[in-house]
């Protein structure tokens, strides 16, 4: 069917490669290959260039692509009204989602979920914050954990306020201090955590006029305290991601406030498919009265 040639198109366009676009879709490279050259051959155009850095957009693939795109989304749409009159057998949730999310509460909120819909597959995109916005209102994912506040277009849910925590080494002179006093975060080597236009941490040093000296920059959470364990610095990290890590780090409360809101974003509540509104009556803030 053609469906799957536009898919493939547009698959092998996110990825950059025919070889990602196949390990996702389940096909062969061959395959993946096969199916854009039949779309070449049928419309006489040039869709994407080959090479050893992988697969890019032509200027005629460039104009056609939002067109290619549009055709999959009512494609999408279609499969999720059929999916919703047969009960929910099936169907599909894709989810924007970033790292300590992704390893501390997915696994077990998509555990409780298949207990009851055992046959909804599932799509994660991991991406910082502002990635993930951007998906959400493109429709690349049908929902997604963001820090609020967010884009005023979207819908939100909170879910948790989650602290941010200075993460030193064992050996570090304040390691046995009870909060580490914010002035402090310049006496050592930092490595940031940031990625895109969303970084709390940042604002942190902002709001409190200071300039720490910052040696390295990732968006890798682990990466991070692998260094500082090692003793090239400390940093600052959501307490989330910190639960059950395998690091030799001490984790303490900085004598400020410091946190994060992270909340669920959909385009649109009402338009949202059965799947994924029954998907949010899994939040964690469901389960959890506490939680606002």
């Amino acid at each position: 069917m053609n469906i799957q040639k536009y898919l493939a198109f547009v698959k092998t366009v996110e990825c950059g490669s025919f070889t990602e676009a196949a390990k996702v879709m389940g096909y062969s490279q061959s395959g993946i290959s096969r199916m854009i050259n039949d779309l070449e051959t049928e419309w006489n155009l040039s869709l994407l260039e080959r090479g050893r850095s992988g697969a890019h957009l032509t200027s005629d693939g460039l104009k056609i692509l939002p067109y290619v795109k549009s055709v999959c989304t009512e494609y999408q749409n279609l499969q999720t009204q059929i999916n919703e009159l047969k009960g929910l057998q099936s169907g599909l949730i894709r989810i924007g989602t970033f790292s300590s999310v992704a390893t501390h509460w997915l696994p077990r909120i998509i555990k409780e979920f298949q207990k009851k819909y055992p046959d909804i597959e599932y799509e994660l995109l991991l991406g910082d914050y502002t990635e993930i916005e951007k998906w959400i209102l493109e429709g690349r994912v049908d929902c997604g954990f963001i820090r609020l506040p967010t884009n005023p277009g979207l819908e939100t849910i909170f879910l948790e306020r989650d602290r941010l925590m200075v993460v030193l080494p064992e050996n570090h002179p304040l390691a046995d201090c009870v909060h580490f006093p914010v002035e402090a975060l310049c006496n050592d080597p930092f490595m940031l955590l940031e990625k895109g236009a969303k970084a709390e941490i940042s604002e942190i040093f902002e709001r409190h006029t200071i300039s720490p000296k910052v040696h390295f920059i990732t968006w890798d959470d682990y990466a991070i305290m692998s260094m500082v364990e090692s003793g090239l610095g400390i940093s600052i990290l959501p307490e989330l991601i910190l639960q059950r890590i395998p690091y030799r780090v001490v984790v303490r409360e900085l004598d400020v406030p410091a946190y994060r809101d992270i909340g669920l974003a959909l385009k649109d509540m009402k338009s949202a498919s059965l799947a994924v509104r029954r998907f949010l009556e899994y939040l964690p803030y469901r389960n959890n009265p506490e939680r606002k």
